[in-house]
């Protein structure tokens, strides 16, 4: 192998491990269920716009990126002063989108995702099982500057506790809440089709354990 093959194959690898770090940021480090917040007795309560609220999410595999979203059913938080000190968000499975695609290949990924394709329950979601997700706030702490929601995220009845950095501003009677992206490891559910982890799948056809979120919520006294 000649020197500049050599300095080629180096700065892609520094390039490639530089992407991965950036891309892996607020990767989620999930963990065991934890007791949730409770709310003290001032506290107000404010309830979710399902409307403005949503839940953005990018899948990947080697060739290629999905985007989405995913709406919620209900939910609410209890704030006293400014100060967030509980709250639950129920996910609408049956909502996911996908935004990359259009017509039929939206469908049929939808379709995949959500397992109302013949064959394909177990693989993603089955969201005829499992109708709803559920994310319960067990804390809201201050990490490197950064406010980071800490809670019980319930997918196909497994919970695991995650964290990731969030911004909330009030507006009048209006609270905003919106995250950074952060990733979370879909395995870490039992989401494991497709993954790279599993012996009988090729490398250039697996799809990424990693999914991407960004959470965007407006609720309202």
């Amino acid at each position: 192998m000649n020197k500049n093959l050599l300095k080629i194959t180096g700065m892609a690898a520094v390039i490639a491990f530089t992407v991965a770090c950036k891309d892996n940021q607020n990767e989620v480090d999930a963990s065991a269920e934890e007791e949730v917040a409770v709310a003290t007795v001032e506290a107000v309560t404010y309830n979710v716009d399902t409307q403005a609220s949503n839940i953005a999410w990018v899948g990947s595999k080697p060739t290629e990126d999905h985007t989405g979203n995913i709406s919620l059913s209900s939910g609410m938080v209890k704030v006293n002063g400014e100060e967030l000190e509980s709250g639950e968000f129920t996910i609408d499975m049956n909502s996911i989108e996908v935004t990359d695609l259009e017509g039929d290949k939206a469908a049929s990924l939808k379709a995949h995702l959500t397992g109302e394709r013949e064959g394909t329950s177990s693989d993603f979601f089955n969201t005829a099982m499992y109708p709803t997700a559920k994310f319960v706030v067990t804390g809201l702490n201050m990490t490197d500057g950064k406010a980071m929601l800490e809670g019980n995220l319930t997918l196909k009845d497994v919970t695991k506790n995650v964290s990731f950095p969030v911004t909330v501003a009030y507006d009048g009677d209006k609270m905003m809440l919106n995250s950074e992206e952060f990733t979370i490891d879909r395995t870490d559910w039992g989401i494991k089709y497709g993954s790279s982890s599993l012996a009988d799948v090729v490398a250039d056809k697996a799809i990424s354990d990693d999914i991407k979120l960004t959470i965007n919520l407006v609720a309202t006294k």
